[in-house]
């Protein structure tokens, strides 16, 4: 055999790109006329995409849609059209969606007619949309099964938000149990049931809200605790009647779906209390009850009395009414679970709206008038009198005790409430406001709070009374209690006066809320006087404090001044004050001053004053240079463990994460911030710290201070906070700055589980889609092409812009063409005339062994190339190597030689120049065939594919400007 001869059968099947099993073509094969073939005009875009549940195809003209036809034929959907079009259906043949299997178009009498193959299991419906038709399809629903029993009554619709709770037989069993002394009735359904469980008469009532047959099975008639069982059943409920012994405790406990009815006694926790009261919003009178997971109301029939009984079943955990309530009209039974009414009258109604009971009459039920407000008298001698405002509090003569003690005075405050009548309302409320009065002049501001409530729960008029809510807000304040200050003070009772300004001032303060607290305080002025020495002081301080924030150092320093001359202001709180002026000082630059302050006062055993005096200190000196920034980062490490639970921390926090960063100690620097990002969320320093947080992750991932770490560290650094990335495309870009970097170094495995994380967990519809493109690519240049298929297939929508899904065909075609599914890679690619496009049909052609056309693809994939003096980059290198093997091995001496003329002068600065010479050479010009075996056997192409790649993703990662 000569040396052409030995080429051609031997050569050829190892060269370049290590062909796997090719497909031999005959020259005038289908497939090879594609390669060449400009497709059709194409008047149809068929687009499928995938959800969950179903499958849609859309059908888009390009002009206006003819009608749409749908029939079908066994597991065959033809879709026909009034039209004829040659529509690219690649994505249907090649990858085909779920619960299809295939499509085909046939022609038929000048109309297009798509053949789309279902699953066994699948259903189809037509449909329009926006001007387009589509098709969904999906699963078949399950056939339901005949009924085996009689339908029961028809019931009326169930609420749709909880599912029905009948078990698919209708049956429900009974199980009976003896434990503990007990005997329990158990019942187990399909889903969680409301139940009611009351007593009337000698029968203990279990009622559900679902209509079931109650199946007792061997449960007796009779045992230690019950005579009889009776099982009713209504259209919307089904019930057991237990004829229980006289005196039996009955106990209701549910869990998940099971209902477990108790008689006897036992350990079972009582249930929870239901509260019953007047409906004072709605008129005629009703009563209300509040009762948490109530269902639908039922009308049972007594069969024993013969009269219906109104029930309201409920969810678990049990909640019932411990004794009977009488009523003109009604009665209310005791129950261990839900409510239960006996109507008097045939015309009372029983309705639910969410977890309120209402209960009525057309003309309104027969209840006692509601009770008119009146002013308060002071009924107790000697008691704690209102002050002179109603927020004001009296810190010197509330608090006295007298001879006795303060425990001798507290239970005689206590003696007075528990004595007044029932009926007097007038003297429980001035009881029970002194009793608030002394507990809040002691200081005991939880206790305080606890009998005001009371009072509240008992006389609701108290909550429009003035003093009530001032006296409430400042105990509530005193606690630390902002929110619930702030609401009580916030009252329209107190919108006018001037004590309550002054705390919702401090309550501002306390939030944080600099600027609405300076001018809260200044609508209180006129009330400052009338507050004992101590809370004057702290709101000048608080004001002063707020002075600060805004930047008004002096304005500050004057209110410290004046808060400090007043007269017996604990020790702790001058030391606040001095705190605030040391601020205020170093506000206005005097700074030798302040710090001379603060050094001072951070040697104070008060933690939460000396706290943020350190801090102010450390911060002072490293901006003199009088510490290095390693020192103050370890003061202020110490200082965040110090003091925690307010502003302070966050202010020690955030100035330690700066420092961190400055120090290039920056996983540090987000643990540190991470660390307390939650604390007291609604304060403006945990605005301004999470702030710092995000823009301490842009500065390092957006911005490139991560780029001198290196890649896999950074990447690690990035997984560990990747929470914080941000919505967008500052989010996309960081993500695209850490792959280019990977990718440069041939970490392609972490670029690649970098980008599914992406498209996993953070985006959707076109960003996720253009990133699933992503990471096809990077799969594609790991050599794993099933995994770039499925990252394309897992993301389609009929909504992506036409370049993105010529990329997606693009990725798909090379995948294809990896596997070795020639035939399906062109036709995904048959209308794309782009040059990448050209270049996978060149690829497919040489792995085919279709030398003629592989070698003309690639001569005119280089076009003028020749033309440009400046060396060849190593993809061009690579076609100019294979397209002069394919013209040597098709015999093509004219090709041949063009090539040789118009490459010869660019051989010396090539890569690699004996390859390209001795290829350029030809068959006839190489000594041996070792020689040209082992030009052809080097993956040059691959290789200058994955660099072209390479400078794409670069390209990706510089931001646009």
């Amino acid at each position: 055999m000569n040396l052409r001869g030995a080429l051609r059968g031997g050569v050829a099947a190892i060269c370049i790109a290590s062909v796997s099993a090719p497909v031999a073509l005959s020259a005038g094969s289908a497939a090879a006329q594609a390669i060449g073939q400009a497709p059709k005009a194409n008047g149809l875009t068929v687009r499928a995409a995938q959800a969950p549940d179903f499958t849609r195809i859309e059908f888009r003209w390009s002009g206006r849609a003819p009608g749409m036809s749908l029939r079908r034929d066994g597991q065959n959907l033809v879709v026909r059209f009034a039209r004829d079009a040659n529509p690219n259906l690649s994505g249907l043949k090649v990858a085909p969606p779920r619960w299809v299997r295939g499509a085909e178009a046939r022609h038929v009498g000048g109309a297009l007619e798509l053949v789309i193959a279902l699953t066994d299991d699948a259903e189809a419906r037509q449909g329009r949309a926006d001007g387009v038709d589509f098709i969904n399809i999906y699963a078949k629903p399950p056939q339901a099964a005949a009924p085996a029993t009689p339908a029961a009554p028809t019931a009326p619709p169930r609420d749709p938000r909880r599912p029905n709770p009948a078990p698919a037989s209708g049956v429900v069993a009974v199980n009976f149990n003896k434990a503990d002394g007990q005997t329990q009735f158990l019942t187990t359904w399909a889903a969680p049931a409301a139940a009611a469980v009351f007593k009337r008469g000698e029968a203990v009532w279990v009622v559900f809200d679902a209509s079931v047959r109650l199946d007792l099975g061997r449960t007796p008639q009779n045992g230690p605790h019950h005579t009889k069982i009776q099982v009713l059943r209504g259209p919307d409920y089904s019930a057991l009647r237990i004829v229980a012994k006289p005196g039996v405790p009955v106990y209701a406990e549910g869990q998940g779906n099971n209902w477990t009815i108790a008689l006897g006694a036992g350990l079972q926790p009582e249930p929870d209390p239901i509260k019953v009261a007047r409906d004072e919003t709605v008129s005629p009178a009703s009563l209300s009850a509040n009762l948490a997971g109530a269902a639908r109301p039922v009308w049972v029939n007594d069969p024993a009395v013969g009269d219906r009984m109104g029930v309201v079943p409920a969810l678990a955990p049990s909640k019932g009414l411990p004794s009977r309530r009488e009523y003109v009209e009604m009665a209310l039974l005791p129950s261990a679970q839900g409510l239960a009414v006996e109507a008097f009258t045939s015309d009372v109604q029983v309705v639910t709206e969410g977890d309120i009971v209402r209960i009525g009459r057309p003309k309104g039920l027969v209840l006692s008038p509601a009770s008119a407000s009146a002013d308060s008298e002071e009924i107790i001698a000697g008691a704690p009198q209102p002050a002179a405002m109603p927020a004001v509090v009296d810190l010197e003569n509330w608090p006295k005790t007298g001879s006795g003690g303060f425990m001798a005075r507290y239970a005689a405050l206590q003696a007075a409430v528990a004595a007044v009548d029932p009926a007097d309302r007038q003297g429980d409320i001035a009881a029970r406001m002194a009793l608030a009065r002394f507990l809040v002049g002691s200081k005991l501001s939880f206790e305080a709070i606890g009998v005001l409530n009371a009072a509240a729960r008992k006389q609701q008029t108290l909550l429009g009374d003035a003093e009530f809510r001032g006296l409430r807000g400042a105990a509530k304040a005193m606690a630390g209690r902002w929110a619930e200050a702030e609401a009580d003070f916030s009252s329209p009772v107190l919108a006018d006066d001037p004590s309550s300004a002054l705390w919702r001032g401090y309550v501002a303060y306390k939030q944080g809320q600099w600027v609405d607290a300076r001018n809260k305080f200044a609508g209180g002025a006129q009330a400052m006087n009338l507050f004992p020495a101590v809370w004057q002081a702290r709101f000048l301080g608080a004001q002063a404090d707020s002075a600060v924030a805004t930047g008004d150092g002096i304005g500050a320093e004057r209110l410290v001044t004046q808060a400090l001359k007043l007269p017996k202001v604990p020790i702790v709180d001058q030391l606040e004050l001095r705190l605030i002026q040391a601020k205020a000082f170093e506000l206005q630059g005097r700074k030798d001053k302040a710090l001379k302050m603060f050094e001072a006062i951070s040697k104070a055993t008060v933690d939460r004053i000396a706290a943020p005096a350190t801090l102010h200190a450390v911060q002072i000196k490293l901006e003199k240079n009088k510490i290095s920034p390693a020192e103050a980062a370890k003061t202020l490490d110490l200082l965040r463990f110090r003091w925690r639970g307010d502003g302070v921390e966050l202010e020690v926090v955030r100035a330690l994460g700066k420092l961190y960063i400055d120090q290039g100690r920056y996983r540090e620097a987000l643990e540190v911030l991470r660390s307390a990002n939650k604390v007291l969320p609604d304060l403006p320093q945990a605005v301004a710290l999470q702030n710092d947080l995000y823009g301490a992750f842009r500065t390092l991932f957006l911005d490139g201070l991560a780029d001198g770490m290196q890649p896999i560290q950074a990447v690690g650094l990035f997984y560990d906070y990747q929470d914080l990335t941000p919505i967008g495309n500052d989010g996309d870009q960081m993500v695209r700055n850490l792959v280019r970097r990977l990718v440069d170094v041939d970490l392609l495995d972490e670029a690649a589980k970098l980008l599914k994380y992406q498209v996993d967990n953070r985006l959707n519809g076109v960003p996720k889609a253009q990133v699933a493109t992503d990471l096809a690519w990077i799969y594609l240049m790991d050599r794993k092409p099933e995994d770039a298929l499925a990252a394309i297939n897992n993301t389609r929508t009929t909504i992506l812009p036409p370049a993105l899904n010529s990329e997606r065909r693009l990725a798909t075609a090379r995948a294809l063409m990896t596997l070795g599914r020639y035939d399906d890679a062109l036709e995904v690619i048959e209308g794309d005339k782009g040059k990448d496009a050209q270049d996978i049909r060149g690829d497919i052609a040489w792995k085919q062994r279709n030398w003629a056309m592989a070698g003309k693809l690639y001569e005119a994939a280089l076009g003028d190339r020749f033309k440009n003096p400046a060396g060849l980059a190593p993809s061009d290198e690579a076609k100019l190597m294979r397209a002069a093997v394919a013209f040597s091995l098709s015999d093509d001496d004219a090709s041949l030689g063009r090539l040789r003329t118009r490459y010869s002068n660019l051989i010396g600065t090539a890569r690699n120049p004996e390859g390209l010479r001795v290829a350029l050479a030809g068959v006839d010009g190489v000594a041996s065939s070792a020689d040209f075996s082992r030009v052809t056997a080097e993956n040059e192409v691959f290789n200058g594919w994955v660099a072209k790649m390479k400078d794409r993703f670069r390209a990706a990662a510089t931001p646009k400007t």
